[in-house]
């Protein structure tokens, strides 16, 4: 309750409670219960959220699957992804799905564990669809469906995020529904993982319900 409490109070839209959850499409009953192994990686800019999720993944053995929601739109994110590419292992294999992340999941080796980095670039994408409504209803559809292909798979998928929740009231309307759209996501996607961690500092802390 501690926890509820304390992100009503830092949360961009009101905690959800599990009736609330019922409204965007999530199943209050089947709570708890898991298909698939969901772990959740939480933090700010250069929180070691990333760092902390790739370990993870590596404790697994065989072949990795990498999928990058980022997108190279000028030389130094270009050169950032490079660096990255170069610094995981031959056993990662690198999946690029900016803006439907569930189909490309959905065609991959169901055992090969799954690191998706990010959801905070993914929301930002979505938001760029000229299809997309801007409501919150409509993100947490497309949410779930990335959640249900995720936890549907026998093998472990780990999911990487950003906290923007933190700081100050945004002043312009797009970045303030931007901040509430990705706080709907990181909640949903919490709500159904495995596990859930906030990073800070390169911390780790786990996440209670």
């Amino acid at each position: 309750m501690f926890l509820a409490k304390l992100l009503a109070k830092i949360s961009p839209i009101q905690f959800l409670d599990k009736s609330e959850l019922g409204f965007f499409g999530v199943d209050a009953a089947s709570q708890g219960f898991f298909l698939g192994q969901l772990f959740f990686y939480l933090g700010g800019a250069k929180s070691g959220k990333t760092k902390a999720a790739l370990k993870a993944t590596e404790a697994y053995s065989g072949p990795k699957v990498y999928l990058a929601t980022a997108q190279a739109r000028d030389e130094e994110m270009r050169a950032r992804i490079l660096n990255h590419q170069a610094e995981r292992g031959p056993d990662w294999r690198t999946v690029e799905a900016p803006y439907d992340p569930a189909a490309a999941i959905s065609l991959l080796p169901g055992a090969w564990p799954v690191l998706v980095d990010c959801l905070t670039l993914w929301v930002s994408n979505l938001l760029e669809d000229p299809a997309d409504p801007k409501d919150l209803v409509w993100v947490a559809a497309r949410a779930n469906q990335l959640i249900d292909v995720l936890t549907a798979r026998p093998g472990p998928a780990i999911v990487v995020s950003g906290e923007v929740g933190l700081g100050l009231v945004p002043m312009e309307p797009l970045s303030r529904f931007y901040r509430e759209a990705l706080g709907l996501v990181n909640q949903l996607v919490a709500a159904r993982a495995s596990s859930a961690f906030l990073l800070v500092a390169g911390l780790k802390l786990k996440l209670e319900p």
